[in-house]
């Protein structure tokens, strides 16, 4: 188990807006959860060796956090003032070097090809389709020639989002949108080639570094989804059937 002191504060609490918010930024996996450190995921793009990743959607900065610990040069970007206000101080607070940008993903505050990588996880899925290809070009426009975006999605049929959009009326405001793999591939391929990973089951946020802070009943659906997309990776007739994908874009 990781130490836990790092994941705190001087005074050995975790941010009020952390613990305010952790059910908006991590999902109902996180209901109910007291956080004895703060939840930041492993990072499972590889060593970062000095590149800039641009993290869609920051929050408070979990992603950017984590890409910063595994050698990347990170910047978070969201609109709330609040939440960049937030990621601030908690970086401040672990020792990591990370900036914070508030502005809007649609029109991004970033000169051409100024990232290697951009990357987003469960932010776009909350946008209306239309806006999502405006962000889509935006990726594109900041992304390095052979750089790539890693984008996480709900994948509209996986078994439980299938089950969630039974129950769920047209989206709007913050509900989330679910997208197709034809869907996802017609969206993201204006960047470049594009691949499709399985990211999650029976869950669109499954993080096994999180393990020691869930309950038990969430604890097996994490282990249970982990097996699955590590299996997934030798049988790719498994992932159709995740409920998150990963879409993999390199910057023609």
């Amino acid at each position: 188990m990781r130490d836990e002191a790092e994941h705190k504060g001087d005074d050995g609490a975790v941010d009020s807006y952390v613990r305010r918010y952790v059910v908006k930024t991590h999902g109902n996996l996180y209901r109910d959860v007291e956080l004895t450190r703060y939840p930041i995921p492993d990072f499972l793009l590889g060593p970062g060796e000095g590149r800039s990743l641009l993290d869609l959607g920051s929050n408070w900065g979990r992603w950017t956090i984590a890409a910063a610990r595994a050698g990347y040069r990170a910047t978070g970007l969201d609109p709330n003032e609040k939440a960049i206000a937030a990621g601030q101080r908690v970086a401040a607070e672990l020792g990591v070097d990370a900036e914070y940008v508030v502005g809007d993903a649609r029109s991004l505050p970033f000169s051409d090809a100024s990232f290697e990588v951009v990357h987003s996880y469960s932010v776009l899925q909350h946008l209306p389709k239309k806006d999502v290809l405006r962000v889509v070009a935006e990726i594109r426009r900041v992304l390095r020639p052979g750089g790539s975006a890693w984008i996480e999605m709900p994948n509209a049929h996986g078994p439980l989002n299938l089950v969630r959009r039974t129950r769920a009326g047209e989206p709007t405001g913050f509900d989330v949108r679910y997208w197709t793999r034809r869907e996802l591939r017609e969206a993201f391929s204006s960047i470049g080639p594009v691949e499709l990973l399985a990211d999650g089951y029976l869950t669109i946020n499954p993080q096994p570094a999180d393990l020691d802070l869930l309950r038990r009943r969430h604890r097996a659906v994490v282990r249970v989804s982990e097996t699955l997309r590590r299996a997934s990776r030798h049988a790719p007739f498994l992932v159709p059937a995740a409920d998150s994908l990963v879409v993999r874009a390199t910057r023609a």
